[in-house]
């Protein structure tokens, strides 16, 4: 099942990379990158942590802690790109967890429905071609909502954290993973060196343009840092909002409740 959504009005303008652009063009400025990479979307986050974005993965499962029985319970992964937490929390929870792999970009959809269909879990998957800032779905239809690294590629982020909250049930969960902002020194300037120096020529080698990873590493750097993301998460409504940092805050995970 394949449903979208209309895109909801947004700001003047918004940064794209180092530049300015109108916000109603950025949102498509953003997909044309996803499309450009979707097939090598997993060597790019290879490239971007060193390989860690699936350890970081694995802890935002056991953060979610799926029930392993019988019981429904329904997740919503937005900006699902090729699959990689609906895959781990299918395998990780019990019969009766099923998910919603949603994304804004069809080629990334494609690539994570195909990944899903071969590891046998398609049965318990849905898939939806929708923007983070205007989910197709009715209010409190989760349990719970996970977003990997893609907050940062949102135009509004703060319509997508009232969205996130829309949608989850009274006592629904949201996590979200997302690079951030390194707080042990010496680490962080060699992972700014990594990324400005090291990642767009890898980049080149392995895609033959190192332009859709310049923009996914200065997205990271004008990401807010832990505390004030997780106060806008507190301002959209969420309970008990908290982080919790990963490899020095290189990446962190952050958590709040719709009570």
């Amino acid at each position: 099942m394949i449903e979208s959504a209309d895109r909801p009005p947004a700001a003047e303008t918004a940064s794209f990379g180092e530049r300015q652009v109108p916000a109603e063009a950025r949102q498509g400025l953003v997909n044309a990158v996803f499309s450009a990479v979707a097939a090598r979307y997993d060597l790019m986050n290879d490239l971007m942590s060193g390989g860690l974005h699936r350890l970081w993965k694995d802890d935002l499962i056991a953060a979610l802690d799926p029930p392993r029985t019988p019981r429904p319970f329904a997740l919503i992964d937005v900006a699902a790109g090729t699959g990689d937490v609906c895959l781990r929390f299918l395998r990780d929870g019990g019969p009766g967890c099923s998910a919603v792999l949603c994304d804004i970009s069809p080629a990334m959809l494609a690539v994570g429905r195909k990944r899903l269909i071969e590891a046998s879990l398609s049965d318990r998957a849905h898939y939806a071609i929708g923007n983070a800032e205007c989910l197709p779905f009715p209010d409190r239809s989760f349990d719970a909502y996970t977003i990997a690294f893609g907050i940062r590629n949102v135009t509004r982020i703060a319509a997508a954290l009232a969205e996130a909250r829309r949608v989850l049930k009274i006592g629904g969960r949201f996590l979200c993973l997302e690079f951030s902002c390194c707080e042990m020194p010496l680490l962080d300037s060699l992972y700014d060196f990594h990324a400005t120096a090291i990642i767009p020529r890898l980049a080149k080698l392995a895609s033959g343009s190192p332009e859709p990873y310049r923009y996914l590493v200065e997205s990271i750097r004008k990401f807010p840092n832990q505390q004030r993301f997780a106060e806008m998460v507190r301002a959209a409504g969420f309970a008990r909002s908290s982080f919790r940092n990963l490899t020095g805050g290189i990446a962190a995970i952050h958590s709040g409740w719709r009570l």
